[in-house]
């Protein structure tokens, strides 16, 4: 798969996702830090990539439909320490294996997965 991680992520969760086999850029890397949301998903949309992200603006199915989009991942987490960080997206990898999020919003919280197509 495909990610862009915005640039409110740990750059360790980037190397997670390389290291699991998936192609993994970040917003930093391609010099878009503090590049308004609108702009990040457009990149998002442009480059193929899943947005993954703990701003909450883009839970907003309004502003963000799912549907027009290759996959948006929020991250809601109770402590937004890269620790924190890390072990949410280690634990949600074995969900992404075998599946699309093509036109899916992906709310990760510490404990559970909620879908939204």
């Amino acid at each position: 798969m495909r990610f862009k991680l915005d640039e409110n992520l740990s750059p360790t969760i980037a190397r997670l996702l390389r290291e699991a086999g998936h192609d993994a850029s970040t917003v930093a890397e391609q010099g878009l830090a503090g590049a308004e949301d609108p702009d990040v998903a457009s990149v998002c949309l442009d480059e193929g990539r899943i947005l993954l992200t703990l701003d909450l603006d883009f839970s907003d199915v309004r502003a963000y439909p799912p549907h027009l989009y290759p996959g948006l991942i929020v991250l809601r987490l109770s402590s937004q320490a890269p620790r924190r960080q890390l072990e949410v997206v280690s634990r949600m990898l074995p969900s992404l294996s075998g599946s699309s999020l093509q036109g899916q919003l992906w709310i990760v919280d510490d404990s559970r997965i909620r879908i939204r197509e």
